[in-house]
């Protein structure tokens, strides 16, 4: 669902991400980990489209993001770690505009604003600004208009900062529910206990490189605890 091949970014003599490959299966919540500055958002920001990547290619759904990027970002959905909300705009009004970015029908996208407000819990503050909205609510929102036209993959960067336990727990399910209907979750965090509970393998990436890949027990073999792995492996990585 999501393929890479010897991406790589460079800023004029600092190399910010040295070349990878990266595979996520269909069905797949994928989880992306690391220090800060290791090149976590870099990475995310090249496979959604919005940094092109010095070398290297990328597809999605089996679409070229560098030959045919307009298709390859119908098929994502892309949160990054700092979303933008129009504060003075309804949360169906917002919803509305982003379908509209996406060139919906008219009668789809009411549907689809309406089923999304209420799986998010929104559906009681639709005709509220978004400026009145909590973090969590915001939060909620953004996935909502992600979700508006239901992605082949939805890549996540640092989707639980800010969230009480509950919305967590929520947005955790709603990961593992669009898994269950053969989407793919990218998802980059620092919780390593969301990434334990959550995802079906993880990567560590340290110094700009995948230090290691593979399901947590694969990870964690020999150290135990997520933790301890992850210490372990972006000390001496």
């Amino acid at each position: 669902m999501i393929r890479a091949r010897q991406i790589e970014k460079r800023y004029g003599g600092f190399q910010a991400v040295w070349p990878m490959d990266i595979d996520v299966r269909a069905g797949e919540v994928f989880g992306f980990l690391g220090l800060n500055g290791a090149g976590k958002t870099t990475t995310l920001r090249m496979l959604g489209g919005v940094l092109p990547p010095t070398s290297g290619d990328i597809w999605i759904d089996g679409v070229s993001l560098k030959d045919n990027p307009v298709e390859a970002r119908r098929r994502m959905g892309f949160i990054p770690d700092r979303p933008y909300l129009y504060d003075k705009l309804t949360g169906r009004e917002f919803l509305r505009f982003v379908g509209e970015l996406y060139g919906m029908a008219r009668a789809t996208l009411d549907d689809r604003v309406e089923a999304q407000l209420s799986i998010q819990g929104l559906d009681g503050f639709s005709d509220a600004l978004v400026e009145a909205y909590s973090h969590g609510m915001k939060q909620r929102l953004v996935l909502a208009g992600t979700l508006l036209h239901e992605p082949r993959a939805l890549i996540v960067d640092e989707p639980m900062v800010g969230l009480d336990p509950r919305g967590a727990r929520q947005l955790k399910e709603t990961f593992r529910t669009l898994a269950g209907e053969g989407r793919t979750v990218f998802l980059s965090t620092h919780t390593l206990q969301v990434a334990a509970e959550v995802c079906d393998r993880i990567a560590i990436i340290h110094q700009g490189r995948i230090a290691i890949l593979g399901t947590v027990a694969e990870v964690t073999q020999g150290a135990g605890e997520l933790e301890e792995a992850f210490l372990r492996i972006t000390e001496v990585a």
